[in-house]
């Protein structure tokens, strides 16, 4: 369907090296979008050859603008922004100290704040429309063990989503999250601790009974960005196996 074309249009997606990120980028790339990918690494061998990548380090405080302007100079229309870029410093609440704190805080809220900030500038100085989808978690609406700050960081994000949606509106930028359950990826196990036990306790929660994969975020990242959600703004789109829906979750397997 033409609605869910990318055709003519222009997507930055933030931590798209691998996992979540790399998926959703080659989703848009495949949808006929120009995608430049990011990373704060070398460029992955893994990102499709026609596709450009920046690097940065969203923390820090002249990436965000840093980043857009790479962004913007690699694309002929830059008009989609995915901010998936992520990483992991919890530890038990008792042993949190600021640094871990702040490192979490400064990448998941300040830094895709400003970045947001600085992709509504480029927008406004070429008067168009655009989409942003902020990739939160399902940790931001129910926590899990052990991720204090990576939970309260993702409910921020969620909040993030509704506030601007309000203040972009008028601007025609809409603004959604996608929220991911738990993810078959390296990231994801190095949260869970990748024991036998903690992936057997969270396989018997999902409504679909397995873990989700990185390609599963790919159909509801490429709606969000087309013009088939041009009347979506200010919600997020849960892609969890079902996971949020069970309050307990299904028996255990005799």
């Amino acid at each position: 369907m033409s609605l869910f074309s990318l055709q003519g249009h222009g997507a930055l997606v933030t931590g798209s090296s691998r996992g979540i990120g790399l998926a959703i980028g080659t989703g848009l790339h495949e949808a006929g979008a120009e995608v430049v990918f990011h990373g704060t690494k070398n460029r992955p061998k893994t990102i499709p050859p026609a596709c450009p990548y920046v690097n940065g380090d969203l923390r820090s405080v002249m990436s965000p603008r840093d980043i857009i302007t790479a962004a913007r100079k690699r694309m002929s229309k830059f008009d989609l922004l995915v901010c998936n870029a992520g990483s992991f410093y919890d530890v038990p609440f008792r042993e949190m100290n600021l640094q871990r704190w702040k490192h979490t805080m400064d990448l998941f809220l300040t830094g895709n704040y400003f970045l947001i900030q600085e992709f509504a500038k480029v927008l406004r100085e070429e008067g168009g429309s655009g989409s942003v989808v902020l990739v939160t978690d399902t940790s931001g609406f129910q926590a899990d063990h052990d991720c204090t700050a990576y939970d309260i960081a993702k409910a921020g994000m969620i909040g993030m989503v509704k506030t601007l949606s309000v203040a972009l509106g008028s601007q025609k930028i809409r603004v959604n999250g996608l929220a991911p359950g738990v993810i078959d990826t390296d990231f994801t196990h190095a949260r869970l601790g990748n024991t036998p036990e903690r992936v057997a306790d969270y396989e018997q929660k999902f409504a679909l009974e397995r873990f989700g994969a990185a390609a599963d975020c790919v159909g509801a990242a490429v709606f969000l960005c087309s013009d088939a959600s041009s009347y979506v703004t200010g919600q997020i789109i849960a892609v969890d196996g079902g996971l949020s829906a069970s309050r307990v979750g299904k028996k255990t397997k005799s």
